[in-house]
Formats: C-alpha cells, sequence, structure tokens
C-alpha cells in the first residue's frame, strides 16, 4: 500500500511559450492601468533622420524593443496612484516577496497567470527574474485504473473497504478554482460522492450502522439501473463522549511558508479549539523547521496557551531528520486513559520526512499503534507538492481520514462541522461484499473504489484492515447493473458458458457488511437482499450526479453522450435542502469544468 512512498515523479509544466507569455503579462502592468494610448504624440518629436538598416531582432531583442516602445508611448501620461487596499485586503494580501514563488509556481502548474500573481510579479522584480526556471510540481495522486465492468456468471461477489476520505473532492476543487482541469489521477469518485452530508435513516438503537439500498434508472444509460449502498453510522450523544487526547504533529519545512499552508493551518487548528471539551487534551509536535515537542499536554480550554504555541510556528529551512511521527504517537500513548480517544493528526504540504526513511519501517509502525488504539489521520495543506499518495496511504494504514484543507470553509466542514465523525470511530474494519444474482443482473460495476478493492477471501479475515465509520458519517457506494437480454450489455456470451437460468427471486444481489466494535477483536455481520422499491430521494439522484461528475472529469467511457449540462440539470434538481452551500458549490464547478473543458 506504501508503494507510493517509493517514487515521487516530477512534473515539469513549463514551456517556453508560458514564459514568453510571462514576458508579455508584464509588461502592461508597468505602463498604466489600461490599453495603451497610441493617440499620444511624444513631446519631443524625433528629427527625421536617416538611419543605418537595422538587422533582424531576435527574440529577446523584440521583447526589449516592445517594453522600451510601450514605455516611450507612456511617457507623456503620468502613472495614477492606486486606491488605497482596503484594510481587510491589506491583512490577508501577500509581501511581494512572497508573490513571485507563487506566480513562477502558477506557470509551473497551468502554463498561465492570473491577473493578481501578474500584477505581484511586476512589483517583486524585473522582467529578467521572469524568465527564471519555475519551481518544479512534485504532486503525486492515488488512484487506479477505474472498475471494468464484470460478468455476473463468472464473477458474482464484488468486495471493498468503505471509504470515507474526502481529499480528492477539495482538490479537484482547488484545481477548478485555479482555472485548471484536475489531473485525472487525482479524481476519487468515492470521495466525491462522500463529500456531501446525505439525510440516509439513522440505525436503530443498538446499531452501529445502518444500511438503506436504492434503485433507479441510469441517468446516463437508459437500458442499466444505478444500485445506490448507503451506510449511516449512528450519532451518539454528545455529552456522553469519551475524552479526546489530539497531538498535531505539524510540517514547519520552508516549503510551508506560504499562505494558504502553515498560516492556514494555524488558522484551521483555531477553529477547531472551539469545539474541545473540558476533559480534552492537545498537545503539538513538528518537525523540519521548529522540530521537537512544542506543546506538552495540555487541557483543551487553556486555548491561550495553545493559541500562542501555533502563534510561534515558523516555517523555515529544509527538513530534518527528527523523529516526528515516533515523538508523536510517544506523546499520543502519555495521554491516554482507559476509554478515552487517542488521534495524531498529520499535517503537510507533502513533506513526509518525519524521521522514518523506509517505507515498510513507516507502514510497521503506524500498523503497530493502530492496534493500540491511537489512529492517523492526515490533513493536506497547499499544492505544488501534495502528496496525495502518502496522504491515502498513511490514513488508510492508520485507521484515519486523509482531507485536503484549501480554504477556511473546508477547515471548518472537516474540524467543526464534522469532528465527531472524524475522529470518534464507532465501527472498525468494515467491509462490503456484494454478491450479485446473474438471473437478474448480467453485467455490473462498481463506480470508485478502486484504491479499496479487496480479495474475496479478505471479507471474513479480520486481520485484513479496512476502513472505519466515525460517529454520524455516512458512506455511499453506487454499482451500475445490467439486466440479462439487455440493449447495454458490453460482453458476448461465452461460447462454452452456461447461461443462468431464470430464479424466482426479486433479488438483484445480497449485500454483507462485516465490521469490527472498537475495542473488540472479532467482526460482526450485517446482511441484507438487494430489492427494488425503495423510493428515490434527492440524496439519491445528487449522489449520481456525482458520480457523473466525476467520470466525465476522467473521461470515461461508459457515460455515452451525456454531457456536463445534463450532469448541472441533474444536480441542481436534485439539489435538495443545501445548508451549507456545498451542493450549489459542485454546480458551480461543474460549470467550470465544462467551460475549461470545450477551451
Amino acid at each position: 500500500m506504501l508503494n507510493a512512498l517509493k517514487t515521487r515523479p516530477l512534473l515539469a509544466a513549463t514551456t517556453s511559450a508560458a514564459s514568453l507569455l510571462a514576458g508579455f503579462a508584464i509588461i502592461l502592468p508597468l505602463v498604466g492601468q489600461g490599453p495603451l494610448n497610441r493617440d499620444i504624440a511624444p513631446a519631443n518629436p524625433p528629427v527625421a533622420t536617416a538611419m543605418p538598416a537595422k538587422p533582424e531582432a531576435k527574440p529577446t531583442d523584440a521583447l526589449s524593443d516592445m517594453q522600451t516602445t510601450a514605455e516611450a508611448r507612456a511617457a507623456p501620461k503620468a502613472v495614477p496612484e492606486p486606491a488605497p487596499m482596503p484594510e481587510l485586503a491589506r491583512k490577508i494580501a501577500a509581501p511581494a516577496s512572497d508573490a513571485l514563488p507563487d506566480a513562477k509556481r502558477a506557470i509551473a502548474q497551468t502554463g498561465i497567470l492570473s491577473d493578481q500573481s501578474t500584477n505581484a510579479m511586476a512589483t517583486a522584480a524585473p522582467v529578467q527574474e521572469l524568465m527564471l526556471q519555475p519551481s518544479e510540481n512534485t504532486e503525486s495522486f492515488a488512484n487506479a485504473p477505474a472498475n471494468p465492468v464484470r460478468v455476473t456468471a463468472e464473477e458474482p461477489v464484488s468486495t471493498f473497504s468503505i471509504d470515507v476520505d474526502t481529499a480528492a473532492y477539495s482538490t479537484i476543487r482547488s484545481s477548478l478554482n485555479a482555472g485548471v482541469l484536475p489531473d485525472p489521477a487525482a479524481v476519487r469518485i468515492e470521495e466525491m460522492i462522500n463529500y456531501f452530508p446525505y439525510d440516509y435513516p439513522k440505525p436503530q438503537a443498538g446499531q452501529a450502522f445502518r444500511p438503506t439500498i436504492t434503485v433507479m434508472p441510469t441517468p446516463w444509460n437508459p437500458n442499466t439501473r444505478l444500485v445506490n449502498i448507503a451506510i449511516q453510522g449512528a450519532v451518539p450523544q454528545v455529552v456522553d463522549r469519551p475524552p479526546l487526547n489530539l497531538v498535531f504533529l505539524i510540517d514547519t519545512s520552508g516549503s510551508m511558508n506560504e499562505p494558504n499552508k502553515l498560516p492556514l493551518l494555524k488558522q484551521s487548528l483555531g477553529l477547531m479549539l472551539g469545539q474541545l471539551h473540558a476533559g480534552d487534551q492537545v498537545a503539538l509536535v513538528a518537525y523540519a523547521g521548529s522540530a521537537g515537542l512544542v506543546l506538552p499536554p495540555t487541557k483543551a480550554t487553556d486555548t491561550a496557551r495553545i493559541v500562542a504555541a501555533l502563534d510561534n510556528l515558523a516555517a523555515g529551512g529544509a527538513t530534518a531528520g527528527a523523529d516526528g511521527l515516533a515523538l508523536a504517537y510517544q506523546t499520543a500513548e502519555s495521554m491516554a486513559g482507559d476509554g478515552e480517544v487517542s488521534r495524531v493528526l498529520l499535517a503537510t504540504d507533502g513533506d513526509f520526512n518525519v524521521g522514518i526513511d523506509n517505507p515498510e519501517d513507516l507502514k510497521t509502525l503506524i500498523a503497530q499503534k493502530r492496534k493500540t488504539g491511537v489512529y492517523l489521520s492526515v490533513l493536506g495543506f497547499g499544492r505544488g507538492n501534495l502528496d496525495d499518495a502518502t496522504m491515502q496511504a498513511l490514513a488508510q494504514n492508520g485507521n484515519g481520514t486523509a482531507s485536503y484543507i484549501d480554504t477556511l470553509n473546508e477547515a471548518r466542514k472537516v474540524l467543526v462541522d464534522q469532528l465527531s465523525g472524524a475522529l470518534y470511530p464507532i465501527a472498525d474494519n468494515v467491509k462490503i461484499q456484494v454478491e450479485w444474482n446473474p438471473a437478474q443482473v448480467a453485467e455490473y460495476r462498481l463506480i470508485g473504489y478502486e484504491t479499496r478493492a479487496l480479495r474475496r477471501e479478505d471479507f471474513n479475515n479480520d486481520k485484513i484492515d479496512a476502513g472505519d465509520i466515525g460517529a454520524g458519517a455516512a458512506v455511499t457506494a453506487i454499482y451500475e447493473v445490467t439486466a440479462p437480454g439487455s440493449a447495454a450489455l458490453l460482453n458476448d456470451p461465452l461460447r462454452y458458458g452456461k447461461a443462468p437460468s431464470p430464479g424466482d427471486s426479486p433479488e438483484l444481489g445480497y449485500l454483507r457488511l462485516r465490521a469490527v466494535a472498537p475495542g473488540a477483536t472479532d467482526s460482526s455481520l450485517q446482511e441484507t437482499p438487494i430489492l427494488p422499491g425503495m423510493p428515490v430521494t434527492n440524496d439519491t439522484r445528487f449522489a449520481a450526479a456525482i458520480a457523473g461528475f466525476g467520470q466525465l472529469l476522467t473521461g470515461a467511457t461508459y457515460l455515452g453522450s451525456w454531457n456536463w449540462d445534463q450532469a448541472i440539470e441533474l444536480a441542481l434538481a436534485a439539489r435538495g435542502t443545501d445548508d451549507f452551500g456545498y451542493r450549489i458549490e459542485a454546480v458551480n464547478l461543474m460549470r467550470t469544468a465544462k467551460m475549461l473543458s470545450e477551451n
């Protein structure tokens, strides 16, 4: 699972054309606020004289001449003083010295500059500096090829681990808001679907979770159906929750010195403090720039001390080899008490040099600590060197979650609104297994969960690790199924195969759920037949729209002529109650993706 730790491919994203574009972009702000005024005559008209023939200019000379000409044309016109910057904007604006790296990174990632980056670069550096090689993009993502269509008569059983991570959706949003389509490898459709809250039926008393199964027509194929399997976790009384011990392992390497990295991280953790109880404890461990135990275990109510320790964190320097992860686990174990919940939360932009270089040793340590009840979750910040592959591997081995925080609103969602679901497990090692009835389902495919696939025999083996469900969390899995004799069948029947005999059972399939209660060693089994007839809700339709959204981003071949407009229409129609605006945000992201895909 940690193979992604062994290689981190470098992605070059700069071209000479992009560099030239950057050079042109920087000239215009130097000569005024609007287009050049070609009607203004020079103050001192030149005397007509015979000039020697000028040799053909080199490209670099042309750029210099263009700048000189532009400045000459604009010379008579005074450049107006910029309007005073509003106080709020002044507080959040990055210093000019910090803007240049951001602008270079924009060139590396997109090949273009935003207006903000362009203006910042004009202030920060001369034209010559714009031609410097931009910072390399080292992002890597954990994914696998899309699940294929499977023939039920040959492979009737589908097995996978549940996934409550949401990092992929936030990463996709970050790319689209930056004006670029996301890397298809960054698109994990199950994390997009599970990003949104759904009003699924709640578990009954004594149940950790409750499955709900809905069958509906497939939006992109009238000859198939979607089977929506929803699992809703129980919501315990907040007043009854056990004490929480949190150790934040914070990356303070030099690359974290950007507004959307360490400063956003500090703000995010500050939001979380208001949700903690008097019995909770917080500790801070840093690696790289500010290595070591920054804050020993401290009562969560001592917010002044915690905030002061956060404020003192500074990013700078290369990564140090401090045993950050080992120290974080040691600190968490010292805080733990009977019945309490202990978590290590690793916050980083992609630097995972936490003192253990060997991937297998890292995997072993995390697995061992998981057995002691100390779970590991990962919070990603910033872009450019985001190591999503390692984030996923660490979170999966640590029985934790992987989240990507790109805005303060996302921090509020992850660390405030969904705190219980992120930190309080109600079921571990949750596995899903579906056996399809070949008399009713000839073909099927699971949409997403490629990195969570399990072998059939893993389902009954409690030693095989799987995902966990937190308090109040919901998990959705969607299958597209095709009936025997449908015009949508993609596989020819086998010449020597035996055709399934029509059965009397109306069951499309059979759902098995296996999970281990926190603190227990043996799993329990829950079984449910898959039957049509449950009412289709806005939640079901919206989840289908997001499944289509993800497939459109990856260029999936199963959508036929279904397009962005139809995805947007379905999402809008199924928006329903949208208290936090997450669903309309998704619609707007679809609109952006449509625009970018057409350009």
